[in-house]
């Protein structure tokens, strides 16, 4: 029997089917890469210099932020590089690398939803012991699980996708590694991957929208029976609810397209394959920086310090 050896070497060939127009891409995510450091910068350093917004929520919302912030530096800058240089190379342990952390920083993009939808909850139908439930000796208990299972589960992934062999084709049709993309190239079985991709999938983003819907759920009915009070409050539930729509809707699709075939054209799979990611570290931090009064104050306040010569709007 022929001997035949496993590639350990990768081409990621995202948008090959442009041709000469791909180091065109190098402009629009070029922007969006400098939006989303600039404006998950500012919020970090908005929250972390004013002791004012040292509050439960702020630091959940500079969690994310902090997420947003690491998450395309794992797969952006090398993907700029190949969209001006033509650099498409990835080796088999660059790839598995470059899976553990962006899926681990997507599942904490997930999680930190969750944990905002608990505090709302928790301010919103038990205001009394508000700050006992989010004391931090407390709220560890909603915070360790949830970290135990992300790292576990991505772990888990990486772990099993890395004794796959590669045998014919070493060609991702991706700008970065993710794990179906990669598994798919396998020339073994990969029932195991797929049924872990799944649990993961079911055990991370779904399961966190299970309990953040159920959480929403109970907000709106205390809401509806407080009256006008309860109105005012539900305000401060608006932001969370239009970041997490947008966010597991574009989730939702990435996901479909994975796993149902069509005549979809593969430049809309791989659009849609970084925006899952990329788009809600542009968005989220806007979002946030926009319907947050308190943050906005300390945002327009910063940037008078910095530019004294530019009005603040009125």
């Amino acid at each position: 029997m022929e001997n035949v050896s496993s590639h350990k070497h990768f081409i990621l060939n995202g948008f090959s089917e442009l041709g000469a127009l791909r180091p065109v891409l190098f402009i629009p995510f070029f922007i969006m890469f400098i939006v989303s450091l600039s404006a998950n910068s500012m919020l970090l350093y908005v929250i972390i210099s004013q002791r004012s917004l040292h509050s439960p929520m702020c630091i959940l919302i500079a969690g994310m932020a902090f997420v947003d912030l690491s998450l395309p530096l794992f797969f952006v800058p090398n993907m700029l590089l190949s969209f001006l240089f033509d650099w498409r190379g990835i080796s088999l342990t660059g790839c598995l690398v470059q899976i553990y952390f962006v899926h681990l920083m997507g599942a904490f993009q997930s999680t930190l939803l969750l944990w905002m939808a608990l505090d709302r909850y928790f301010a919103i139908c038990t205001p009394l012991s508000y700050h006992e439930h989010m004391a931090l000796s407390k709220f560890l208990k909603f915070v360790i699980p949830l970290l135990i299972r992300n790292v576990f589960m991505v772990m888990l992934i990486v772990t099993k996708a890395a004794p796959l062999s590669f045998c014919s084709v070493n060609v991702i049709q991706r700008c970065f590694c993710e794990h179906m993309a990669l598994v798919e190239l396998a020339c073994g079985s990969t029932a195991i991957n797929n049924l872990v991709g799944l649990v993961a999938v079911f055990l991370i983003p779904v399961a966190d929208f299970i309990i953040i819907t159920a959480s929403y759920i109970v907000i709106f009915s205390t809401v509806l029976s407080s009256g006008k009070t309860g109105v005012k409050a539900l305000h401060t539930c608006v932001t969370h609810i239009v970041v997490m729509t947008v966010s597991l809707a574009i989730i939702l699709v990435t996901f479909l397209l994975y796993r149902i075939k069509n005549n979809l054209p593969a430049a809309i799979r791989v659009f849609f394959s970084i925006m899952y990611l990329f788009f809600s570290s542009c968005f989220n931090p806007i979002i946030y920086g926009i319907r947050t009064a308190e943050i906005r104050q300390h945002i327009l306040k910063t940037l008078t310090c910095w530019f004294p010569n530019v009005k603040r709007p009125l």
